[in-house]
């Protein structure tokens, strides 16, 4: 009975111990966690809408997060500072939720662009804005406005070269004659050469010998016609914007004739002409691929893209064997018949109301 008793004493004192160990811990980690400074929040203004460049920022467009006190630098705006925005310039475009600085801010629309034009201050730091020539195919039927994202294609023609003469293949051949030295003249190397360039009549292509399978000998075939360029297309940029579709205004300073006699009508202005060139925004390296392109011949596209569509999509080049092999489309066997009247072109079908088909481009 005794013992009993010792053992209920023992497991009392444990059971005290216990308690009074997880009241010291608790306590212990109240402490450290009131040690620890709750990090303080300022309240910092962004635009709550789009703003255009040149536009007047008012207090409605205006909203505000929360940033720690050591994330906020000078240049931003805080809650208290909100009225220095109120009335001010937009200096570039600013996009919904973009943290305001002060510079992006002047007083007067005159400070957008102190010097040059004032849509020079359009173009993004580290970006510089080519112009190049489109057409109604290739810029999605005058649909990319200004700031419009686009991707741009282009496509070339390739052939093959002779690579020392950088002439178009194949070569052309000429005949040789009396080659070497004369006995009986002074030692020199001489040569009679007919045919080449100044005589293509005489001239002939460069051309390879096969074996007949018929009469199995061998024959000397020459091609029929010049080589065929091989085509192919590729995207080779993508989100780019539009900083403007068509020529910029350009003042030339001569005054415009004005017909002020009375009881004369007034002439009517010229339609304007669709635009036939747009300015891209794209980084320096991207600009001298496309003056290069461009002075190569190669034919630029442009595709728009969706508003606030960002991704990037890997592509492959398109060219007449990925055609074939992407789309399964076989090779028309060689028949022996065929479809009368003889078919040369693709002519879209006449209707109705047409005057004549047309050749498809």
């Amino acid at each position: 009975m005794r013992r009993g008793r010792i053992f209920i004493y023992l497991a009392l004192i444990l059971l005290i111990a216990l308690v009074a160990g997880f009241l010291f811990l608790r306590q212990a980690s109240e402490r450290t966690a009131s040690a620890v400074p709750t990090p303080s929040l300022v309240e910092v203004v962004v635009a709550g809408q789009n703003i255009p460049q040149g536009g007047v920022i008012a207090d409605d467009a205006l909203t505000t997060v929360l940033l720690p006190q050591d994330k906020v630098v000078a240049v931003m705006f805080t809650n208290d500072q909100r009225g220095q925005l109120v009335d001010k310039i937009a200096k570039y475009p600013i996009e919904q939720g973009v943290m305001i600085t002060r510079p992006m801010i002047v007083d007067t629309v005159a400070d957008i662009a102190p010097s040059g034009p004032e849509w020079v201050s359009l173009v993004s730091p580290g970006m510089t804005a080519i112009a190049v020539p489109i057409s109604r195919l290739a810029s999605v039927a005058y649909g990319v406005g200004d700031g419009t994202h686009v991707n741009v294609i282009a496509c070339f023609l390739f052939v093959d070269v002779d690579s020392s003469f950088q002439s178009s293949l194949p070569n052309r051949t000429a005949f040789v004659a009396a080659s070497g030295f004369k006995p009986d003249e002074a030692p020199s190397l001489a040569a009679s050469v007919s045919g080449g360039q100044s005589n293509e009549a005489a001239a002939s292509v460069q051309g390879r010998v096969e074996l007949d399978p018929t009469f199995q000998q061998p024959v000397y075939v020459v091609p029929s016609e010049e080589q065929r360029p091989r085509p192919v297309c590729q995207m080779i940029f993508q989100d780019v914007v539009v900083l403007r579709l068509g020529d910029f205004p350009v003042d030339t300073g001569a005054p415009q004739a004005v017909n002020d006699e009375p009881g004369q009508p007034q002439a009517e202005a010229p339609a304007p002409l669709p635009p036939d060139i747009v300015t891209l925004m794209v980084t320096p390296q991207d600009a001298i691929t496309l003056t290069y392109l461009l002075y190569n011949n190669a034919r630029l596209t442009l595709t728009m893209r969706g508003a606030g569509d960002v991704s990037r999509v890997e592509t492959e080049a398109a060219t007449l064997q990925f055609i074939l092999s992407q789309y399964a489309i076989p090779v028309p066997a060689k028949l022996p018949y065929a479809v009368e009247p003889r078919i040369n072109a693709l002519i879209e079908p006449k209707l109705p109301n047409d005057s004549a088909g047309t050749p498809s481009q």
